[in-house]
């Protein structure tokens, strides 16, 4: 897993600034970094942060407890997984290749009229000409790659494609014991960065960015190809297994979390969340 580091938002923020240089250093890190909510979804409140001025800046306002996290470069991808309590193996239910759409420039046309001009970026034009504002008058030369976002989120402008002719006996060996790690995971999304495609399919030089536990979905349904049907399709197969698993803990002992506690775990979300940064 990639070094990570938790900042409690107990902390002044000096205090947190200090021990995030201290982890930042004792792990051989430099700019940029990733920070992020302890508890988020769908990209809400993440930051690359590329300098000591921003990472000051971040934890400043930041009145949640934080995670700073290595950044890892390379391709993205998200590995859902399940195994039964009981069976020794799991088995890898999707895998989703996270794109991040790259535009030509032609050496004429600023940043934004290339958004407005691309069929498919004119979609997300308003987050993605927020989220270059910085840029959007700058004129690309000629066959130069722009990379429009960094963060592999669907929501905040990542493309999602359907990985699964990426699954191989290799990855699921190696996301199999990875996941046996975790004491008491049985379902949940790896969201992992890998050098290249290659490198997933032989289960190698994987990274994980993230893991999401029973409220996490198998994102590859956001592929355009998947239509509506497919995805409760999909949504519903998995759900039918992580209801069989939830069985099968509740006949080994293990207490189901009450409505009051799901209730309260929202509600506290909710509260948190409001304070996140876009």
């Amino acid at each position: 897993m990639a070094a990570l580091f938790h900042s409690s938002r107990v902390r002044s923020g000096g205090q947190r600034v200090a021990e995030a240089e201290e982890f930042m250093r004792s792990h051989g890190l430099q700019f940029p970094v990733v920070l992020k909510p302890d508890a988020g979804q769908r990209g809400s409140g993440v930051a690359i942060v590329r300098s000591s001025q921003q990472l000051c800046e971040y934890l400043a306002l930041a009145r949640f407890p934080v995670i700073l996290q290595e950044y890892l470069p390379g391709e993205e991808y998200g590995v859902f997984y399940y195994r039964y309590p009981g069976s020794e193996h799991g088995r890898v239910f999707s895998v989703t290749e996270k794109r991040m759409p790259i535009l030509l420039g032609d050496g004429e046309s600023t940043l934004e009229e290339l958004i407005l001009a691309d069929d498919r970026a004119v979609c997300m034009s308003d987050f993605y000409l927020h989220n270059n504002a910085a840029r959007i008058q700058e004129v690309p030369a000629a066959g130069e790659r722009v990379q429009l976002v960094e963060i592999g989120t669907h929501c905040r402008g990542a493309i999602f494609v359907d990985g699964h002719d990426t699954i191989t006996p290799a990855l699921e060996e190696v996301i199999g014991r990875i996941a046996l790690t975790f004491d008491g995971f049985f379902f949940g999304r790896f969201d992992i960065r890998v050098p290249s495609r290659q490198d997933l399919m032989a289960g190698r030089n994987i990274k994980i960015v993230e893991l999401n536990g029973v409220t996490s979905e198998a994102t590859h349904i956001y592929d355009p190809k998947f239509s509506l049907f497919d995805a409760y399709r999909v949504l519903f197969q998995q759900w039918r297994i992580a209801f069989e698993i939830g069985d099968l803990n509740r006949a080994r002992g293990i207490r189901p979390a009450s409505v009051a506690d799901l209730l309260d775990a929202t509600r506290e979300y909710r509260q948190l969340a409001q304070s996140y940064p876009e």
